[in-house]
């Protein structure tokens, strides 16, 4: 997320009344976690596990819990709480603000799109030409769809990241702040969600086709070209290179990579990344000539235990 300007270090510490390590003038211009960051922005730490991560990435603020040595060019908000005090800042610079109107006033659609009866669009939601947008479909606050765009009913745009930090005695939500951007020509199914960005953006490349209940979790990536077949689930940064095909019932789990042009056979579950141009299958997914191997020897398997055991 993009701060409304650039905003120096002492200014930030003040808001979330912390400490800080670093020039007093250190310029802060946005929030990120740390799939995300870039330089300008705050990344927040509160694991040891984690430190050298985000003390090395390319955010130049860390917001930590522990007082460390700071990297040369980078500052420190040092915070008993980092989660915290980072959903207080996403709060502060993003505050609560619900549009109760069926189309917000703020939002913006192409004159030749229709908008059909029981959409809700959201405030800063702007939607281009030739787009069509079936009954009761829900498109949350700053989302974004280029032209020729097509979603069927009672999908979902834009739902929050599932994102929880686990405390003593309940789940402490991460306020999402990010946005979903479907580019021109995609078409997305029936009863769809996809959750918005964290802190940045969920994407969907131009010409992907989405079947009817298909999830995709905050801060994924999808090319340009991509098939995905109904009771696909994606979790969250992900990234989905172009024209990759995922059949019925896939399940990805976050942060892995799906090279161009690769395959994913229905039922499959995959957990590692998936070089260009292959096809696996099977879960744990693997390439789809050998799983299919295994799965023939496994046939044979009463078999041959029958065999031994009458001998």
């Amino acid at each position: 997320m993009k701060l409304p300007a650039a905003y120096k270090l002492k200014d930030i510490a003040v808001i979330i009344n912390c400490e800080f390590e670093g020039s007093p003038e250190h310029i802060i211009t946005g929030l990120n976690e740390i799939h995300m960051v870039e330089a300008g922005d705050i990344v927040f730490v509160d694991h040891p596990k984690y430190y050298d991560k985000a003390l090395l990435s390319k955010a130049t603020t860390i917001l930590i819990n522990k007082k460390v040595e700071c990297p040369i060019g980078k500052a420190l908000l040092v915070s008993d709480d980092p989660f915290r005090d980072y959903n207080k800042l996403v709060r502060h610079f993003q505050p609560v603000s619900y549009s109760l109107k069926p189309i917000s006033e703020t939002a913006k659609v192409g004159k030749t799109s229709i908008i059909m009866p029981g959409v809700y669009l959201g405030s800063n939601v702007t939607i281009g030409e030739n787009c069509v947008i079936h009954p009761n479909v829900v498109i949350y606050d700053n989302c974004h769809l280029g032209n020729n765009v097509v979603i069927h009913s009672n999908t979902v745009i834009g739902a929050d990241a599932f994102y929880y930090k686990k405390r003593a005695e309940y789940f402490d939500k991460m306020i999402s702040c990010g946005r979903v951007i479907i580019e021109d020509d995609v078409e997305i199914g029936a009863m769809c969600t996809i959750d918005k960005g964290v802190s940045g953006d969920t994407k969907i490349g131009s010409g992907t086709k989405l079947d009817n209940h298909v999830q995709i979790g905050h801060d994924t990536q999808v090319g340009k070209m991509c098939l995905m077949a109904s009771h696909v689930a994606v979790a969250g940064v992900v990234v989905i290179e172009d024209g990759v095909t995922l059949w019925g019932q896939v399940g990805v789990r976050s942060d892995v990579k799906l090279g161009k042009g690769s395959v994913l056979l229905a039922q499959s579950g995959l957990g590692e990344d998936i070089p260009a141009g292959k096809t696996f299958f099977g879960s744990p997914a693997g390439e789809a000539r050998s799983k299919m191997k295994e799965v023939a020897a496994l046939k044979m398997l009463p078999e041959l235990i029958k065999k031994i055991t009458e001998k």
